[in-house]
């Protein structure tokens, strides 16, 4: 397992600032006191495999879920003692749609900034504003459930950001969409990024969105395993990714080790190793293999490679960490009524 490392810290001071975060479910440890920090105007990636505790901690910072241990400020407040000003200072976009679809786009603005307790005349002048910027103003009279996936993720942005917060926090912000349209949302999330100076805390198991991260955090079994640009994070994988399939991966794996002096891995009936210079090898590769090659690629590598690495599995859909969630709203409303 790779340590953590502190990566690229960008200038100036955190707005999201983790020490030893600590939760406990029973005799379960799901996170195991993490630390990391979140800087002003950031894009921060936070990846991580079902059960890895990577929706635990979002609840955590979300003040949806109390912590056991360690502690967490996010611009400046702190997550247990004042959470009502952490609330006021983020937004959430839920991975599950969130929207009242028997409300028009505008009534669902108008509902939030109601909760916000946003004066009726601001009200009005950010709902405009924001129902402009997402291309939804025509549409703000219809009722939601004649919107199309990707409306509705403009229209859960657009609530998100309604009473101005400091963080935004998108989980799985694409999940569900057409290729077409998640690249149509990004565009929409980076022009924002851009407009508004506002910082994201994101979490995606889609790899190549993961790209558009500043910095990137990876957890594994509640640790955080690394943390670093997308870029310093290839580079931990050592070289190109060779992807070969043959009639004995024993055998071909034990002579790649003896003549190559790397040792793959298998997965999903494949061998995988990294090594520099791969498009030079195949030949020697060829060559030195005894047992039959089914097929044989060479690659740059990618944040999947690099995820491979580090957890020893690939990202899947995010199924559980959305019941998760679920689970840790409804402990919310038991914790706020104490």
């Amino acid at each position: 397992m790779a340590v953590a490392s502190e990566g690229v810290r960008p200038a100036g001071a955190p707005i999201i600032e983790v020490e030893g975060l600590t939760r406990h479910y029973g005799k379960l440890e799901a996170v195991k006191g993490i630390s990391f920090e979140v800087y002003p105007g950031e894009i921060f990636g936070f990846l991580g495999p079902n059960g890895a505790g990577k929706s635990t901690t979002i609840n955590m910072l979300c003040t949806l879920l109390r912590p056991t241990a360690g502690r967490a400020r996010i611009a400046g407040y702190d997550l247990v003692t004042q959470r009502n000003k952490v609330r006021e200072s983020i937004g959430l976009i839920f991975q599950d749609p969130s929207l009242d679809d028997r409300l028009t786009a505008d009534e669902n603005l108008r509902f939030h900034a109601t909760v916000y307790g946003l004066p009726a005349a601001v009200s009005k002048q950010r709902r405009e504003e924001l129902l402009k910027m997402v291309d939804l103003y025509d549409r703000r009279d219809q009722l939601v459930r004649t919107f199309s996936g990707g409306m509705k993720r403009r229209l859960e942005i657009a609530r998100g950001l309604l009473h101005y917060p400091r963080v935004l926090f998108l989980d799985e912000p694409t999940i569900g969409l057409d290729p077409q349209t998640r690249l149509h949302l990004w565009s929409y999330i980076l022009n924002l990024r851009q407009q508004k100076q506002i910082t994201m805390f994101l979490t995606t198991h889609y790899m190549d969105e993961a790209e558009y991260c500043d910095r990137i955090a990876i957890i594994d079994h509640g640790k955080i395993v690394a943390l670093d640009t997308p870029s310093r994070l290839k580079d931990m994988v050592g070289g190109d990714v060779i992807r070969l399939r043959t009639s004995d991966n024993a055998v071909a794996a034990q002579q790649i080790k003896e003549h190559f002096g790397v040792e793959p891995r298998e997965n999903k009936g494949e061998l995988v190793f990294e090594i520099a210079g791969g498009e030079e090898l195949v030949p020697r590769i060829v060559e030195k293999v005894t047992a039959r090659i089914a097929s044989i690629s060479v690659r740059r590598p990618t944040l999947d490679d690099v995820f491979i690495k580090l957890t020893g599995r690939e990202i899947r859909d995010e199924e559980a960490d959305a019941r998760e969630l679920m689970r840790g709203f409804m402990r919310s409303r038991r914790w706020g009524r104490r």
